[in-house]
Formats: C-alpha cells, structure tokens, sequence
C-alpha cells in the first residue's frame, strides 16, 4: 500500500457536512443496494456504536471519521476531522489505515505515518537490497476520551515501539485480557520486501512491553497468491503481508487474523486467514495458515484487487458483514480502488465463509 489516493478529506479542517461517493441516492431505506459504498477510498475501518455506524479510511493527510445510520448509505453521512498533525513531525505525512478502537472506555486512533513524503534520501535508501520508499514508516497512536466517539476529543498520544523498521497497517489484538501489537513489518530494517506480520505485546494501547529479542514474525509470504507478480520465484520484491484485522466466530470463539496479501496495486490482492490455534498468540507455532485465499478477485463481475478488510453487523446483530476495498479496472492501480461491503457466513468448521466479490444489488443488511 505504498500510494494512496488524496480524496476530497484533504480539504477537511474541522467538523463539517461531507458527501462521500456513493452509488445510493433513495433516502428511504431502499431494500437493496450497489457496491461501491464509497466510489473512491481504500483501507475502509468500519465498526457499529448505538445507532450509528462509523468509517474512517486513508486519505494520506489526516484521520476523518464518517458516520451514518446506514451501512450502506454514505451520500449523506456526516464527517469529523479526528487527528491532523503538525508538519515537520515524523508523523506529519502519508497516514495510511487508520482504524479506532473501544478499549477500556476510550477510542484509541492507530494509523502509519511518516516524515518525508514518502522519499527516503539516497543516503538511506541505498541500505535496502530493493527499493524502499516507505522505510521511514512507523505506527502511531491518538486518542479520544469519553463514551462517544463522535464527541470525543482526540489528541497525539505516542509512538509505538517497532524498534526504528517499517511498520504499516498495524492493528490491535485482544486475546483473554492481554493486549497485542500486529502490523506489517520487514526482517530487518533495510530489508525492503518481503512485508510479513509481526506481532508484540502491549501494557496498555500505547506501549510496546515486547524487547526486540521477543518481536514474533507468524507469517511471511510463502504461497504464490502472497506474491507479486504471482508466483514469483526470483525474489521477494513486492511480496506482502499486511492490513491485519481480528475476526472472532460469534458462537464458537475461533480467533482468526483475516489479512492481505500480494499488493495492494493490483489484481490479485487478496485476503488470506490465519487462525489461532493453540494459546499464545506470541507463539508462531500456535497460529494456523490456511493455504489458499479465502477472499479473491472475480474476474466475471470485474472485481479485482480485494483486501483490507474490516469487520461489522447488521444494525439487529444478525449477519456479520465484510467492509473492504477493491477495483474494477486494475490497470490503474492504487488510484482505482473503491469501498464495498458484503454479508458473509460461518462454515461447519467455524471458519469464515465470505462470498464472491461483486456489486450486486445485494439486500440492505438485516434491521436497516
């Protein structure tokens, strides 16, 4: 995800009426819908608060948080500046995969950023065995005290700890009262490729209690879906792990880490499943692979490009539903990607069962 589309949040410097794209204009609660949801965004965090849902998504210059009563529906949807750095800050530019999280009665902002536009000087860059355009990327934390996540009032908190490498895409992971760190890292600090996932434990959402010597690497790109172009042999160049997001079974508990894989500019961007397995997600060995995607393009409805995804319900709770982006027309890369949004099921096994990609009509989720 080395380029991101500035949408029209860059203008954003407060509180305002925003219209996103959208393909809905039937303010009475149609009974179907469309993708896109949104006509040009990527990296969409959605998630559901009383009677709202919330979105927020990359948009290279801030955080803008969106809400709706509709899932579905964003032509309307209200907008909120959440976080704008100052320049000059090693996280003033390119903030990439924002998402907020509720922990312990306070939303916490975690998004990657960096210092320079995205150009490392030569002096740094020729380190890195390929090129490395993001190697100043780091993940940062806000936060917004109070029950609200609308009213809330957000300010920088801190840096977190990934031992001065590239950090994207990271995300919060909460296993039987313990918080962790998973973000997508490289090997070493010039490394370049492959981007894989790591992972460290938290004292609290803004600190890293994991030395260098415990950081746990539990997946790299191994499989020909997971590189770029596909199956590549030669080497590891545009090789990717990355947007992580926790997916819990809401009957059997199943912990999954639903994640993206090859690279974002392009067609077989996909997403991939980990499955926890044994009891410590510190462990690699506890972590489980599946060995094909489990959400992919469909050429026949010209999807392509489908990932990073994020995860809500129907406004009555009964359908779980996938928030992700993708394109139609792959030959134009990052600039192309749109924000979709599909009901999705549980298999017998308590795996995930998501759909095709496509943009339907599709039924409005269940309670809208």
């Amino acid at each position: 995800m080395f380029k991101l589309l500035v949408t029209a949040a860059l203008a954003a410097v407060g509180i305002c009426q925003y219209s996103v794209p959208s393909n809905s204009t039937n303010s009475t609660a149609p009974a179907t819908f469309s993708n896109p949801i949104v006509g040009a965004g990527a990296d969409p965090w959605m998630f559901r608060h009383d009677d709202y849902y919330y979105l927020t998504y990359s948009n290279n210059v801030n955080v803008m948080l969106y809400r709706s009563k509709s899932m579905t529906d964003w032509e309307h949807a209200e907008s909120k500046l959440v976080f704008a750095p100052p320049p000059g800050l090693n996280y003033s530019t390119d903030l990439w995969a924002p998402e907020i999280h509720n922990i312990n009665g306070n939303w916490w902002v975690i998004f990657t950023a960096d210092p320079l536009n995205d150009s490392p000087p030569p002096e740094i860059e020729m380190w890195c065995e390929y090129n490395c355009p993001a190697v100043h990327h780091r993940m940062f934390v806000a936060v917004g005290k109070g029950d609200d996540p609308w009213e809330a009032k957000y300010q920088f908190k801190a840096e977190l700890d990934t031992y001065d490498q590239f950090a994207i895409d990271g995300t919060y992971f909460q296993h039987k009262n313990q918080l962790y760190h998973i973000y997508s890292c490289w090997h070493r600090q010039y490394d370049g490729w492959p981007a894989n996932l790591c992972i460290t434990k938290l004292s609290n959402p803004w600190t890293v209690d994991s030395p260098f010597s415990e950081r746990q690497i539990i997946s790299v790109p191994e499989y020909p879906w997971e590189k770029t172009p596909f199956g590549r042999a030669s080497n590891d160049r545009l090789s990717s792990n990355e947007g992580p997001q926790q997916l819990t079974n809401p009957t059997t508990g199943q912990q999954f880490l639903i994640y993206s894989a090859a690279r974002s500019d392009n067609r077989n961007y996909c997403l991939a499943q980990l499955e926890l397995v044994g009891d410590d997600p510190m462990n690699p060995g506890d972590w489980r692979k599946h060995p094909y995607p489990v959400f992919y393009q469909n050429p026949s409805e010209s999807a392509y490009g489908v990932g990073h995804a994020s995860f809500t319900t129907s406004p009555d709770g009964t359908e779980d539903w996938i928030i992700y982006h993708g394109m139609q027309d792959p030959t134009n890369g990052w600039s192309a990607r749109s924000i979709r949004a599909q009901k999705f099921g549980w298999k017998e096994d308590g795996t995930p069962d998501f759909p095709k990609p496509g943009y339907g009509p599709y039924e409005v989720p269940s309670g809208q």
